[in-house]
């Protein structure tokens, strides 16, 4: 939905189970029309779509692709933001670090990304910006060495600015506005601020400056300029809180380095204190060892009494050392509802949601906004719900926040 004149809201299709594009069409008709009515019954409302690489390729052949947005014009729906960082299968199966395959060094990524951008611009309406997030690179522990980490910088800033190279012709062609906008993650080539902010200064802008001089026979300035209108950032602010990083830091230094942060994905993370009380200690690791599933990666970082930190790949890594007492916080990659701020033993990261609304309202830095709770199928019963429900209640405690921070 829409807010104002620019800003857009919506929640990511990724939460549905589907990689067929029949799946997906079949859950978005499930759920986007009662949503509508629910949430803008009398205002077009934005659509976040995920669509897997198989789905991407059925939805483009023969006539889906014109029936499709035929169906969101007779429905007042409108897609505005995409999420091409799961390639393949997010549900339902283990996933884990196959999330981030294939990655920025292959040419399937490569394949896959452009084919959302036609898609998008296809479905975009006129005058609107659009946003596709994607892999912040590749994930770490795939790389052993320093030089083989810099390779895969090297070759994700090549395959990245191809990528950018096909915008600039969209663009010429349609007139659309599409920006790729990578998100950082715990454990990955790009987790934080300062390694985002390392790699666009070091290796993207550099080698795709270089190319694009080449290949479009323009001047360097120009090719900076083309590179940082598209390729963004992707904030996810559980993302973030799990790497102790407040939104005020975060938005300070991209904007010093002349990034633009594209998309912010409002999702919570789960925290909690360690209290040095053997008993209460046990009691927090009953429940985080409780949210230790099969599916997604859930990593780990722990804040050290003396300011430090300790990373884990997974919650049963990381539930091996509960009992080291030199550890004073710990934060979980688990996106939970953002409308909950309290777990019984566990507190959600709630409140930096809250802040990035604030600051985003007081002085805007993107005008995509896009709720991402995936989890829902793998929360225990207590807090799990009807989803239909839950993806509503989420939605209206975000408008609602929205208006409290103008």
């Amino acid at each position: 939905m829409q807010f104002g004149q620019s800003t857009h809201l919506t929640y990511c299709t990724n939460i549905h189970p589907g990689e067929t594009w029949e799946d997906v069409f079949h859950t978005l008709k499930m759920f986007l029309l009662p949503l509508k009515s629910r949430l803008s019954p009398s205002k077009p409302m934005g659509v976040g779509l995920r669509l897997s690489d198989q789905a991407s390729r059925t939805l483009v052949e023969d006539n889906n692709l014109a029936l499709f947005k035929q169906w969101l014009d007779t429905h007042e729906l409108y897609v505005f933001t995409m999420n091409g960082f799961p390639y393949g299968g997010f549900h339902r199966q283990v996933v884990k670090d196959a999330v981030y395959a294939p990655d920025w060094r292959t040419e399937e990524r490569v394949a896959y990304t452009i084919r959302l951008c036609h898609i998008l611009a296809y479905l975009l309406p006129e005058g609107m910006e659009g946003g596709i997030s994607t892999v912040p690179v590749s994930y770490k522990p795939w790389f052993k060495s320093e030089n083989a980490r810099k390779e895969a910088f090297e070759k994700g800033a090549m395959h990245l600015t191809r990528v950018v190279e096909e915008l600039t012709a969209i663009g010429i062609a349609t007139g659309k506005f599409i920006h790729i906008d990578i998100e950082p993650e715990p454990d990955c080539l790009l987790e934080n601020t300062a390694e985002m902010v390392n790699f666009y200064t070091h290796s993207l802008l550099p080698i795709g400056s270089g190319y694009l001089m080449q290949k479009l026979g323009i001047k360097s300035t120009k090719a900076e300029d083309i590179i940082r209108r598209h390729i963004q950032v992707c904030y996810d602010v559980c993302h973030f809180a799990v790497e102790y990083e407040s939104p005020a830091y975060v938005f300070n230094e991209f904007a010093k380095a002349g990034i633009k942060i594209g998309k912010i994905q409002i999702s919570a993370a789960l925290k909690a204190m360690l209290p040095v009380e053997a008993e209460r200690r046990k009691k927090i690791a009953q429940r985080f060892e409780s949210l230790a599933e099969s599916t997604y990666l859930h990593q780990v970082v722990a804040r050290k009494g003396d300011g430090t930190f300790v990373q884990f790949p997974d919650l049963p890594q990381a539930l091996a050392h509960i009992n080291d007492y030199e550890m004073a916080e710990w934060r979980t990659h688990f996106h939970v509802p953002v409308f909950v701020s309290d777990f019984q033993d566990l507190q959600s990261t709630q409140e930096d949601i809250v802040e990035v609304l604030r600051l985003n309202n007081q002085q805007p830095v993107t005008s995509h906004l896009e709720v991402e709770t995936y989890t829902w199928e793998v929360l225990p019963k207590a807090i799990k719900v009807d989803l239909l429900s839950s993806i509503g209640r989420e939605m209206e405690w975000v408008i609602a926040q929205m208006g409290s921070t103008k």
